[in-house]
């Protein structure tokens, strides 16, 4: 009987044990411990760049054959966030040869694209109304789907060697006009 209910007893002290530790871990979600939580965005600090581009980084780059505009991206301008954003200055050029230049951001995993400001008379001016828009893919001036799909991101994760950026960006071998396939042939 005594060893009846020592068994009893253990049993019920084993288990408040258990159930105690699992009450003290919490919610892995809650905890942030979790690594299939779902991940929030939270964006860094962005500063307007000190100075227009430089003409002599400036690097074109094939955006589709519907086009008329031309566009570069100041290589030396380019940042590789910690926050996930890649952030550069871009030169848009129309056919008559007037420029619009801008101070944007890419992010690879939401393939998002945030104009922060532009080049007005001499001196940066921030947008006011910037917020984060999908990437458009499939319309002629396809210019920051182009840089996100040839040189910023390898598929949806953010490119973090400047030394693969810009040889990506080599007018030569850029791939930025066509979205990159798997195996089978299949668009991502």
């Amino acid at each position: 009987m005594t060893l009846n209910l020592y068994r009893t007893s253990f049993l019920i002290c084993s288990a408040s044990i258990a159930l105690g530790l699992t009450a003290c871990a919490g919610d892995p979600l809650e905890s942030g411990v979790d690594p299939f939580a779902p991940m929030i965005f939270k964006e860094g600090a962005t500063a307007m760049p000190l100075n227009p581009p430089n003409k002599t980084t400036l690097v074109p780059y094939y955006v589709s054959r519907e086009t008329v505009f031309k566009f570069a991206v100041d290589t030396d301008s380019i940042l590789i966030g910690a926050d996930g954003v890649t952030r550069y200055i871009v030169v848009l050029t129309n056919p008559s040869g007037g420029e619009q230049i801008q101070y944007e951001g890419i992010r690879c995993d939401s393939f998002q694209a945030r104009i922060y400001g532009t080049f007005e008379n001499g001196a940066w001016r921030e947008n006011p109304l910037s917020t984060w828009k999908d990437i458009q893919s499939k319309t002629a001036n396809r210019y920051q789907a182009a840089l996100a799909q040839g040189a910023f991101c390898n598929m949806n994760i953010q490119e973090k060697n400047i030394g693969t950026i810009i040889k990506a960006l080599d007018p030569n071998s850029f791939t930025g006009g066509t979205k990159p396939t798997n195996s089978y042939g299949m668009q991502y």
